[in-house]
């Protein structure tokens, strides 16, 4: 059996967690397992557990590496205990020549462990301290953007260290720098995308940041295939958990999964994955968190910040889907649906438009096709203090069809047209002059500001109000893209979730909310989808884009700081 003393992180974080004295999730566990197993088991194989190799590391980041950002610049960085454990493995485990044993790690987190400026630290060590000469060390991803984000933690790390800096060569300036140079050794370390680095890269470690934005595994082949000039290579994989586990991402977390619990033996690969228990629900037990938030016994990054994520996140589906998946490492479908049945239920108020006339409104206008639903959404400004706005819901489809149209969508057409609900215009396509009729008369109910509106087949509209003299409030042209839609949505969900916005029950606005679905972006942006979404969601849309104008005028207004003249 290998001896194992009190000064051996290692070995003591394992025995903590599988003692069940540090919280993990069940993946932790099954490493930490692992590792103990190891110490008996694995000389057999040819693996070695070199305690010294493991202090000197860690020594490395405590007295080379300063942390920088906020409270911690300039600071000493003391690993945390589980990226002692870590690194530990990762640099303690050797072969029977002195050579690494583990050639690939895997490690899956919470949103804010410091994974990030971990593996940077990893990088630098690989850098200077690892006795390759002409080590070639890469932060690597599909785009150069997303690669330089790890790579930045890295500068910015040896900005503050007297020793790295006295050592290393930088080139560029500021938030440009790509490349630092050690040239005793002829080493650099830089960032590199998929889409170059075709020469073929020999790598002696790169780094792969946030896999679960990946959509192939060219970036981390195009390293592997330059293993073979290396003696003990190394790709550290850091990710929060993803949507899809048929990706890249979700191969490489259940092949981990499996190889720390044995399922699977693989000598050369390395595993940290984060996850709750089967039976945990983040959402009503925090004491679950500290297994997706290795680091948050030491504040990072912090019970106040994941409550605030989990209250806004309540009774919306698709904001709760990010959160799970970002913040608990609860891998969760890409299409979620946007609002619960409770919250939007919830915010319904019997009122009639009509008694509101005379207030401000701003609107939302969802044009569409000739035989489409058209939507249209008004958000009347409250008057009074703690009022709610209140939103107002218009829905056109052509006459001509409508009963066929209610068997393809499944949805009462013809009874909401007869109470009321849905207006229809003669013929087998949409009446833009019924549209514009419309809009006359609520502008002289309302003080109507402005109407965002979708920039397609809106043309059309325009040039009908022009030759026909229908006078029409401010039109603001609004994106459906990520970059407008996304701020758009968060102010209508917290305008919903803090009681601040009411509506009538409206049957179609409540269809279409019911139907709404989210996608994000790699940057975790938001908007709702049509071809993702389980039915009509138009007057969403709509009700999305005059939050835009509404709420975000608003906000404008706040920020604005008035000037004394004296």
């Amino acid at each position: 059996m290998v001896k194992t003393t009190s000064r051996d992180p290692v070995t003591t974080y394992a025995r903590k967690v599988v003692a069940g004295k540090i919280i993990a999730g069940p993946h932790v566990r099954s490493a930490c397992q692992r590792h103990l197993t190891d110490l008996e088991q694995a000389p057999s194989r040819g693996f070695f557990f070199d305690l010294e190799k493991v202090n000197r590391v860690i020594g490395f980041f405590r007295d080379v590496l300063r942390l920088n950002g906020g409270d911690y610049e300039g600071k000493p960085y003391e690993l945390l205990d589980w990226q002692k454990f870590a690194v530990g493995s990762l640099f303690g485990w050797i072969d029977a020549e002195g050579f690494r044993r583990f050639r690939v790690a895997y490690i899956e987190s919470g949103k804010g462990s410091g994974k990030s400026p971990f593996v940077a630290g990893i990088a630098l060590y690989g850098l200077v301290a690892d006795g390759e000469m002409r080590a070639e060390i890469y932060a690597a991803a599909t785009k150069k953007e997303q690669a330089m984000v790890l790579f930045r933690d890295a500068v910015a790390m040896v900005d503050q260290s007297p020793e790295l800096l006295s050592r290393l060569k930088k080139s560029g300036t500021g938030q440009s720098v790509w490349n630092l140079a050690y040239l005793k050794s002829s080493s650099f370390f830089r960032p590199i995308s998929s889409d170059e680095g075709q020469s073929g890269p020999r790598p002696h470690i790169s780094l792969i940041d946030e896999f679960h934005e990946h959509k192939t595994n060219h970036a981390i082949e195009m390293q592997r295939a330059g293993f073979k000039f290396r003696k003990q290579p190394l790709i550290g994989i850091i990710t929060n958990s993803g949507s899809n586990k048929k990706s890249p991402c979700g191969v490489y977390h259940d092949y981990a999964a499996q190889v720390a619990s044995g399922q699977r033996i693989d000598d050369e690969f390395f595993s940290y994955v984060c996850a709750l228990d089967e039976d945990d629900d983040p959402f009503k037990d925090e004491k679950c968190w500290h297994k997706a938030n290795p680091s948050l016994k030491y504040g990072l990054p912090g019970k106040k910040y994941i409550r605030g994520q989990v209250n806004e996140a309540r009774g919306m589906p698709s904001k709760e889907s990010i959160v799970r998946r970002l913040n608990f490492c609860q891998w969760t479908e890409a299409n979620n649906p946007w609002i619960s049945a409770e919250i939007w239920m919830g915010a319904r108020e019997i009122f009639d438009w009509r008694d509101l006339q005379g207030r401000r409104a701003y609107g939302g206008l969802d044009l569409g096709s000739t035989t489409d639903l058209t939507g249209l959404v008004l958000w009347v400004e409250p008057i009074e203090h703690g009022e709610p706005w209140r939103l107002v819901s218009f829905a056109w489809l052509p006459d001509e069809g409508l009963g066929r149209k209610e068997e393809l969508d499944k949805v009462p057409y013809l009874a909401w047209k007869t109470a009321g609900y849905l207006e229809t215009t003669p013929g087998r396509a949409i009446s833009k002059r019924f549209i514009l009729q419309r809009l006359a008369e609520l502008q002289d109910c309302f003080d109507i500001q402005c109407i965002a509106y979708d920039r397609w087949r809106m043309e059309d509209l325009i040039r009908l109000a022009e030759d026909d003299g229908f006078p029409l409030p401010e039109l603001i042209p609004f994106g459906q893209g990520f970059k407008d839609m996304s701020p758009a949505l968060e102010m209508f969900e917290s305008a919903l979730l803090n009681g601040e916005v009411v509506h009538d029950g409206h049957p179609i606005m409540t269809m279409c909310a019911a139907n709404a679905v989210t996608v994000s972006d790699a940057a975790e942006n938001r908007k709702l989808d049509k071809n993702k979404a389980t039915g009509r969601i138009d007057l969403m849309v709509a009700a999305v884009m005059g939050a835009g104008v509404a709420l975000g005028n608003k906000v404008e207004e706040q920020q604005t700081p008035s000037i004394a003249i004296f």
